[in-house]
């Protein structure tokens, strides 16, 4: 039985872990803590959020929410990031992170998403899709394409008509020269 220190990081964890959609797991050793501010910093703007703590807490809070564990990759000390919002965007922001000069330390061991352990490399496949803004801004373009067609075609005709009034006048002015 843990203690009531214990048991209230653990009970922490698993509030987290119920607000979340997604669970990444990273292995830090060998970041300063300037890096780890930094990373940090880019995970909360994306709408995450990084927690160190110990694997068996993390566990049992995992187990306590009823989500899977990963124990072939939640060993070592590592940091996981919750994701609240965008999962693709904390995604990318770890990827990004990772893959910039210096940062090689931080090491992606994989994610657990939807009641399923992701690997390294479908992390970095989902950091690769579009996020959700992007894909809002290209349903507006598909649905809005349809209604501009629409509209050039109706002003098409009341243009062809003014021009051709346009036109009629002009005649009749060069007629009455």
């Amino acid at each position: 039985m843990p203690t009531p220190a214990k048991r209230d990081i653990i009970d922490s964890l698993a509030e987290l872990l119920k607000k979340s959609n997604g669970l990444f797991i990273t292995e830090y050793r060998g970041l300063t803590v300037k890096k780890i501010s930094e990373l940090r910093r880019n995970i909360r703007k994306a709408g995450g959020e990084m927690k160190v703590c110990k694997n068996t807490f993390m566990r049992k809070a995992l187990a306590e929410c009823d989500m899977v564990t990963a124990p072939d990759i939640d060993f070592g000390p590592n940091g996981y990031v919750l994701s609240y919002d965008d999962i693709v965007a904390v995604a990318k922001a770890i990827r990004d992170f990772a893959k910039t000069k210096g940062n090689e330390a931080l090491v992606v061991k994989g994610a657990i998403l939807d009641g399923q352990v992701l690997s390294k490399e479908q992390v970095f496949a989902l950091a690769d899709l579009p996020s959700k803004d992007q894909l809002r801004a290209q349903l507006v373009g598909v649905l809005a394409g349809p209604m501009r067609g629409l509209v050039t075609v109706l002003s098409g005709t009341t243009r062809g008509f003014v021009t051709c009034l346009s036109q009629l006048k002009d005649k009749k002015e060069k007629e009455a020269a």
